[in-house]
C-alpha cells in the first residue's frame, strides 16, 4: 500500500539510512547489509560507538529467531514461571533474553552430549530450536561484522556502564518504539500512534510489582491482545538525549509529549555569553 511505503521511507529518514535525495546513505549502505530490521540494524552499529557489541549481537540474534519460550502445559504454570524467574533482568526483557542465551551457552557446552541440550531446554520452558537458530544467526552477524571491518566489543554484560551503553544502543534504532504507563496499571499509551497496549504475558514485568513508567518495547501485536513485546525500562532523560528533533517534533500531541519536551528544555545549555563565546 502506498501509505505503507510512505511510511518506510519516513522510518529510514529518521534512522538516518537516506540521504537528501532519497537513497541510501553510507550509513544506510552498512545496515543494509545486515539480514535485520533497519531498526535493528541501526542498533546494533550504534552498538560500536557505545561499545556493547557482544551485548548487542546476541540480543539482535535472540529477537530475531523465534519465541524461546515455550508455552507452558496447563497446571504447569507457576512452575514455567519460577524457571524464567531465573533468567529475569530487572533492566528488561532485551536483558532477560541476554540472561537466557548465556545460560544455555553454558549448559550445552558439552558437544559429546547432544542430548543435553534438549533436556535442559524442557526443563526450564524453553524452546531448543529456537535458541539453536539464535545461535546460528548470532554466527552469522558476527560474520558480517568481521567482513565489513567493524569492531566488536569485549562481553562486559552486568556492569552498570554496559547496561547503560546497551539502552542508549537500542534507543538509537528504537526511538520509534517508546510507550508510557499513564495511569500506573501497565496500560502503555504508544507515543507515535496514541495507542494503548499491554505488557505481553511473556515479558519479566507481566504480573510484577514494578511496572516501569516508561519503556521501549522491540514490537507491537495486535493478534496477542494489543500487546507490547521484549520491553526494557528507559529513562525519559536518556530518550530525550538520544531521540532526533525532528522525529521528537513530528509526534502527536499529548501528555507524554509534554513531559518528555520538559526534560529535553531543561537538557538544553543556557545560551553562552559573549565572553564565553570568546
Amino acid at each position: 500500500a502506498p501509505e505503507s511505503l510512505m511510511q518506510a521511507l519516513e522510518d529510514l529518514d529518521y534512522l538516518a539510512a537516506l540521504d537528501n535525495d532519497g537513497n541510501l546513505s553510507e550509513f544506510g549502505i552498512i545496515m543494509s547489509e545486515f539480514p535485520l530490521d533497519p531498526q535493528l540494524s541501526k542498533s546494533l552499529l550504534a552498538s560500536c560507538e557505545f561499545e556493547c557489541v557482544d551485548e548487542l549481537l546476541t540480543i539482535a540474534a535472540m529477537v530475531t529467531a523465534p519465541n524461546c519460550f515455550l508455552q507452558a502445559p496447563p497446571g504447569t504454570e507457576e512452575i514455567a514461571l519460577t524457571c524464567w524467574h531465573r533468567f529475569s533482568h530487572p533492566a528488561g526483557d532485551h536483558f532477560t533474553l541476554i540472561n537466557v542465551f548465556n545460560a544455555f551457552k553454558a549448559a550445552t557446552a558439552n558437544p559429546t552430549d547432544p542430548g543435553n541440550n534438549e533436556k535442559w531446554c524442557r526443563d526450564y520452558f524453553l524452546s531448543s530450536s529456537a535458541l539453536s537458530m539464535a545461535e546460528m544467526i548470532r554466527a552469522e552477524l558476527v560474520e558480517i561484522m568481521k567482513r565489513i571491518e567493524l569492531p566488536i566489543s569485549e562481553p562486559d554484560f552486568g556492569s552498570e556502564e554496559n547496561l547503560l551503553s546497551i539502552k542508549k544502543a537500542l534507543l538509537s534504532g528504537y526511538f520509534m518504539h517508546i510507550a508510557r504507563d499513564v495511569d500506573g496499571s501497565g496500560n502503555y499509551l504508544m507515543l507515535t500512534h496514541k495507542q494503548v497496549a499491554q505488557l505481553h504475558p511473556f515479558s519479566s514485568y507481566y504480573n510484577s510489582r514494578r511496572i516501569p513508567e516508561w519503556v521501549l518495547f522491540h514490537e507491537f501485536t495486535i493478534s496477542e491482545g494489543n500487546s507490547i513485546r521484549v520491553v526494557s525500562e528507559i529513562s525519559p532523560h536518556l530518550f530525550a538525549e538520544l531521540v532526533p528533533q525532528y522525529y521528537f517534533s513530528n509526534l502527536p500531541p499529548s501528555e507524554s509529549k509534554d513531559i518528555l519536551q520538559e526534560v529535553i528544555n531543561h537538557l538544553v545549555p543556557a545560551p553562552a555569553t559573549k565572553e564565553e563565546q570568546k
